[in-house]
């Protein structure tokens, strides 16, 4: 158990490290104010689509569609419970309608596209990520739809929530499983393979700069006195993970179904809680201290949680 937690640890610690780095980098005022911007652009545009492209495209078949359809079934089961719950633990967060919102979708969903996507090649390895692309890909559809559309404040102009999976990442997900399917690969030069292979590893570290840069804009003290965000964040990265865990197990889902889901569900809270209200002119320090909290504590949260999933599960 000490060898999976210490092995779990190590990718753990470079992510965080970034993370500081982009803390600092705020706090000693070394880059201009819209770096946060222009960093989510640079994942959303660019590093996410360049990752998932390049996953599907290199592993993506007809024959991984037959073997691995059973991910998305499951997965789709996992996020339908997931929301179900968000509603129902969020009144115990908060009154204002609003503010549920931010809690439900805190408890629907972890980090698991910018966090979850750079441990799980780091600790399984890249053909592994290409599972887990296709099980998230249900969770990216909740959080671009369902997600989204409600940390917008009543009131003001929603478009319509499948336009928001109009997005780059979606197109490369498509694009990246055509061009599977049809073996492309074996016709792109080398060098584009290695450009987008390069950019794919870029996407972790920069994400979790974004991530210390957007904390970075608040008080620290402030954001640790929110003993609600400590609770949520404790269901978010233990309770909630083991509970859908504990349901596979009795649906007799395989052992790397529950690791994905896992590693999907066991990732910190993520940034558009912070985005979302700041883009509105709502309240943005229980986000902040969502993602500074849960992506501080993540860093032994999840080596621990897979150590022990591997100890029960051997």
């Amino acid at each position: 158990m000490l060898k999976v937690f210490l092995a779990t640890l190590d990718p753990m610690l470079v992510l965080f490290i970034c993370m500081i780095i982009g803390f600092v980098l705020n706090k000693l005022r070394l880059l201009p104010e819209n770096t946060a911007t222009v960093l989510s652009k640079l994942e959303n545009y660019v590093l996410l689509p360049a990752l998932t492209f390049n996953t599907f495209m290199k592993y993506c078949t007809v024959a991984s569609l037959k073997e691995k359809y059973m991910l998305i079934i499951y997965s789709c089961a996992v996020v339908i419970i997931a929301i179900g719950l968000s509603y129902l633990l969020s009144g115990f967060f908060t009154k204002g309608e609003y503010q549920k919102n931010i809690y439900r979708y805190a408890l629907a969903f972890g980090n698991c596209g910018f966090m979850g996507n750079a441990i799980v090649p780091a600790i399984l390895g890249e053909e592994i990520l290409y599972e887990y692309l296709l099980f998230t890909m249900s969770l990216n559809l909740a959080i671009y739809t369902w997600g989204l559309t409600i940390l917008i404040p009543k009131g003001e102009t929603r478009k319509n929530p499948l336009k928001n999976l109009l997005n780059p990442t979606v197109f490369a997900i498509v694009l990246g499983i055509i061009c599977g399917l049809l073996g492309v690969e074996k016709y792109v030069p080398t060098f584009f393979t290695t450009a987008i292979g390069n950019l794919s590893a870029c996407m972790g570290p920069v994400a979790m700069l974004l991530a210390g840069f957007v904390v970075g804009n608040y008080r620290i003290p402030k954001l640790l006195c929110n003993i609600k965000v400590y609770i949520a964040t404790f269901l978010r990265l233990f309770i909630l993970p083991a509970f859908f865990i504990g349901l596979l197990f009795l649906a007799r889902a395989d052992k790397m179904t529950m690791t994905l889901t896992l590693f999907a569900f066991a990732t910190p809270l993520g940034l558009n809680t912070i985005v979302f209200p700041a883009a509105y002119g709502g309240e943005t320090e229980t986000g902040a201290s969502m993602a500074m909290i849960s992506h501080t504590l993540c860093v032994l949260t999840i080596p621990l949680m897979y150590a022990l999933f591997t100890l029960i599960f051997q």
